[in-house]
């Protein structure tokens, strides 16, 4: 089995998520890390003993990795992603991948040139509740689909937002939507069809920064079915973050790491089963506290990243698909903008 050797470009918070996610995995090395703040760098190097490197562009010059993790700012997503890439290394990317759909498709398409796999992370796909929920709807349990929701009532002190990123336009690309609540928007686009339109208000109420700490919006998806995403840094002491689906006979409601309904009119013999394993609320992580969020699921992520690489298969969250949270978020906030509805798909 083939040993494949990463390194992270940024050695903030989540940098040390993908150092320990890649830890636990047994065909997977971590060689080394870079941050424009040197010291950040070495902390992250002397806690997993690797090598530090001035910057990315020097990592890119190393034969011995493979695969570069970024974690940096979010508007800083682009640049090493697209030298990556040139350089033939493969890129897993924190989300959101970047915060433009034009910074975001010269990502892929740099990929694609060079025939390297972009792949975002988007560690919530992989929780075990979403496997029993994906397969109802593919078997059609909800009749029709008349209405998915997500909430993700989370705060954040004031203090999270004195760095020199988080709440600006600039880096952050957007506030409670582009940062916290982006995993469920692509929990909505994973599981859902594609967003039709979207009506849309945000607001800065709790905090003094630039972008949104509240936003609500209505939406429409192909077929007709009606959606609404609410996300806030502004809730506290914060709340479990939920998601919502009912139709015509069914309904599934899940909060946190659990589900709380899963109710069938064509009731099946596993339906106890899957509710007395997920009835049980488990977590809280994320709801105050960004450090607070277990790494497991990155490790899953990660992990399937490689799997796609070992089998030459397509990565099940790669550019185009962790395109589409940004896409419909960016919708959202030219809706709030203009006041007007949004359409995305024809």
């Amino acid at each position: 089995m083939k040993t494949w050797n990463f390194g992270i470009v940024g050695a903030g918070l989540i940098a040390d998520f993908h150092a320990k996610a890649i830890s636990d995995i047994s065909n997977a090395r971590l060689i080394g890390c870079c941050d424009t703040i040197s010291d950040k760098a070495k902390k992250l190097a002397d806690k997993y003993q690797i090598r530090v490197f001035d910057n990315y562009q020097e990592m890119l010059k190393s034969d011995e990795i493979d695969i570069v993790t970024i974690a940096t700012p979010s508007g800083f997503h682009a640049e090493p992603t697209i030298a990556a890439a040139q350089a033939g290394k493969h890129v897993l990317c924190e989300k959101p991948l970047d915060i433009t759909l034009e910074r975001i498709d010269s990502m892929i398409d740099a990929h694609e040139k060079s025939g390297t796999c972009l792949g975002g992370i988007f560690p919530f796909r992989f929780n075990d509740y979403v496997t029993p929920l994906r397969q109802a709807i593919k078997e059609g349990r909800f009749g029709t689909i008349t209405y998915a929701g997500i909430y993700v009532p989370w705060w954040r002190t004031d203090e999270y937002y004195k760095d020199s990123w988080h709440g600006t336009w600039k880096l952050d690309g957007g506030g409670a939507l582009m940062n916290q609540s982006i995993h469920m928007v692509d929990m909505l686009c994973d599981l859902m069809p594609p967003v039709e339109s979207v009506q849309a208000l945000t607001e800065t109420l709790g905090h003094k920064i630039e972008t949104e700490d509240t936003a609500a919006a209505v939406l429409r998806f192909n077929g007709g079915t009606l959606g609404i995403i609410y996300g806030t840094t502004a809730s506290f002491p914060g709340q479990f973050r939920r998601f919502e689906i009912t139709g015509t006979k069914g309904t599934v409601i899940n909060v946190e790491n659990s589900i709380t309904v899963w109710q069938f009119a064509d009731e099946k013999p596993g339906d106890k089963e899957i509710f007395a394993k997920f009835g049980k609320i488990k977590g809280g992580g994320g709801v105050a506290d960004p450090a607070a969020i277990n790494y497991e699921n990155h490790t899953r992520n990660f992990k399937a990243f490689l799997n796609a690489l070992e089998t030459r298969t397509q990565f099940m969250i790669d550019g185009r698909e962790a395109r589409k949270a940004v896409e419909l978020i960016l919708a959202i906030y030219k809706s709030a903008e203009k006041k007007k509805i949004v359409k995305l798909t024809a």
